[in-house]
């Protein structure tokens, strides 16, 4: 069935009326990490690792066009893919336009454009940031890379990365304003096809390593050596200079202060340790009541590390926290939840009451640490059912509850198929594939860990972060853990969508199939399905309105809005539409709201009312509306933008 709205050319024209501001921010935040590679691979190497990445970030989040801010909200069209997405080609057309400008030498007396400057924002100050290194493969790639010219080197990417034939690539940097293609794709014809390592961490401007600065030239700044000086002064006056010290402790930044509190919050012998079957005997069941697992709980100088670098990590150490989540030492004595030594890293769980933190140092020295916070407070039994352990090669171990009596692997896309039970030694799971490991805008399948206790079976699925979210499927305020066949299949067509929800904090994830559609023309039932992310902070919550026409294997993304009560305990509503072909080439706006939706209205572009909880208006290609819905109670609500 045709469903899309683009044109069939990948790079659109500069001035393409269907591209609003809301279709290209959503195209920039869905395929943000593919364009950055792409920016980076393009923009010259003379510029350096660390003004690469930021400039690639800085020219990817300029690309949005400018002037529509004002523009109306559209109800975007329905679109399956960044190939099929004219919010994609649009953005990839400007990013590439000025990586290539990044690239000319500067002329006097003429003003310099902007991408050929260094970036205003982002900025990191005293760190210097680059992708990790590849193998020797990559190098000599990314050495042959930097000997072509810029339009070459854009050639070769647009055939590699973007997979797109000549003819397109012809097109695309005509449009971008190279004048001799001929000549850049001859050049980059120089260049050997290993287009699969594009994809390399090499080449991955959104994972990272840092570094400090050159920290000589750094002390030479006359303010920043006063004002340091003066803060030292006053922390020494009052806090008095530190004694005979403890043991060396790693990658630890030098200690500024030393007093009893922080001692004690300092102390490996005074971690708690909960005895392995409080649980079953405890008020309530969260990570309080976490038994001390792993080979190393009695490694006084791993404990040590851990700690120390909690409370002062150095300029080596990587740090991450989820959103709304602070990175700052421990209040107290925290409690052990794990320590030993997993896959090639010996690491360390901690937990405050508030957050878990996680340590994790080479086996083979500390090097390289990294230190990685999750906000956990009010757990429940079903959220604190496990927290990652590591990821590496692709997969992820979990350390699970002391209550859960089985584990297994489930593949989300696969409904029918059945879970493969993973192994648990000492509460720590065999591998399993994470669903991150995929490619950029590849989604060939989605595992979940699913867990079984005393209460029931759950899913819980990796979105980058400590603790994984918890999946669940119902109306708002009467939700229930995904299990039995109705709600695997419920889950199946939108799980893919789980991966805009990464890196957000995200506590529980929620499908809702809030109304079925009869399609005009006799095309059938379509499904709408609306998934809310919670956060453990409260806030930043992620509503998306989803669309699957019969037969589709996924949904598409009707909808999107952030920090709204839609679709919510508090607001269990929603109305979403979305423009759609039908196979004898028709266009229509289709509309659905929750069942006491009384009334639908559509206006601009498109104009039709109908009662009830559904609406379906002719309409042309490309058009703009807006919805608006009237609930039994007489309440209206707006169309989710």
């Amino acid at each position: 069935m045709q469903s899309q709205d683009v044109a069939s050319r990948p790079g659109p024209a500069p001035a393409d009326p269907v591209v609003d501001v809301e279709r290209a921010e959503a195209a920039l935040v869905e395929h943000y990490p593919r364009l950055v590679r792409l920016a980076y691979l393009v923009l010259p190497p003379s510029l350096g690792r660390n003004r690469r990445v930021v400039t690639a970030h800085s020219l990817t989040q300029r690309a949005l066009p400018r002037g529509r801010a004002a523009a109306t909200p559209v109800v975007p069209a329905q679109s399956t893919g960044r190939d099929g997405d004219p919010g994609y080609t649009y953005l990839r057309l400007r990013v590439l336009r000025t990586a290539l400008e990044a690239g000319l030498t500067l002329k006097r007396p003429a003003w310099p454009r902007r991408s050929q400057l260094p970036p205003l924002l982002p900025q990191v100050w005293g760190l210097r940031l680059f992708p990790r290194s590849g193998g020797a493969d990559e190098l000599a790639l990314d050495q042959r890379l930097s000997a072509l010219s810029g339009p070459a080197r854009a050639a070769y990417v647009l055939r590699g990365l973007e997979k797109l034939p000549d003819g397109d690539v012809r097109e695309i940097l005509t449009a971008a304003g190279v004048e001799d293609v001929d000549d850049a794709l001859e050049d980059a014809d120089a260049v050997p096809a290993q287009y699969a390592l594009l994809d390399s961490p090499e080449f991955d401007p959104c994972s990272l390593q840092a570094r400090p600065t050159d920290l000589m030239r750094r002390r030479q700044h006359l303010r920043a050596a006063l004002a340091a000086g003066a803060a030292l002064l006053v922390c020494g006056a009052l806090l008095g200079l530190p004694g005979e010290g403890w043991a060396p402790d790693g990658p630890a930044a030098p200690p500024y202060a030393q007093n009893p509190a922080a001692e004690a919050a300092l102390d490996p012998a005074q971690l708690t340790k909960v005895p392995a079957l409080a649980w079953q005997s405890a008020a309530r069941t969260d990570f309080s009541v976490w038994p001390a697992r792993g080979d190393l709980t009695d490694d006084s100088a791993l404990l040590r590390r851990a700690l120390a670098v909690w409370a002062r990590p150095g300029e080596t150490v990587a740090v991450s926290a989820t959103p709304g989540t602070p990175a700052g030492g421990p209040p107290g004595a925290p409690q052990l939840l794990y320590a030993g030594t997993v896959d090639t890293a010996r690491v360390v769980l901690l937990y405050d009451g508030l957050r878990i933190a996680r340590y994790a140092e080479p086996v083979d020295g500390t090097a390289g640490a990294a230190l990685d916070f999750s906000r956990v407070d009010s757990a429940t039994r079903a959220d604190a059912g496990a927290v990652v352990l590591s990821r590496a090669d692709g997969n992820v171990r979990y350390l699970l509850a002391p209550w859960v009596k089985e584990a297994a692997e489930r593949d989300l896309l696969k409904p029918d198929t059945g879970a493969m039970e993973l192994t648990v030694t000492d509460g720590v799971t065999s591998p399993l594939a994470s669903p991150l490991s995929q490619r950029t805008g590849a989604c060939s399948s989605w595992n979940v860990l699913q867990t079984t206790d005393g209460t029931g079976t759950r899913l819980l699925s990796d979105l980058a972060e400590l603790v994984p979210a918890r999946l669940t499927t119902g109306r708002p305020g009467e939700t229930r853990e995904v299990t039995g066949e109705q709600a695997l299949h419920t889950w199946a067509p939108y799980s893919c969508w789980l991966g805009a929800m990464r890196s957000a904090g995200v506590r529980t994830v929620n499908a809702w199939s809030f109304a079925t559609q009869p399609l005009p023309e006799g095309n059938g039932p379509a499904d709408w399905v609306c998934t809310r992310a919670e956060t453990w902070r409260g806030g930043g919550e992620r509503v998306l309105a989803q669309f699957r026409t019969p037969g589709a294997t996924r949904a598409a993304l009707a909808a999107k809005a952030q920090n709204v009560p839609a679709c919510g305990a508090r607001d269990p509503h929603v109305l979403a539409g979305v423009l759609w072909k039908a196979k004898a080439g028709g266009w229509y706006l289709l509309a659905a709201g929750t069942r006491d939706t009384d009334s639908i209205t559509a206006t601009g572009g498109v104009h039709g009312t109908s009662p009830g909880n559904l609406l379906a208006a002719e309409a042309k290609q490309g058009a703009k509306a807006e919805l608006k819905g009237t609930l039994e109670s007489g309440r209206v609500i707006n169309g989710l933008k």
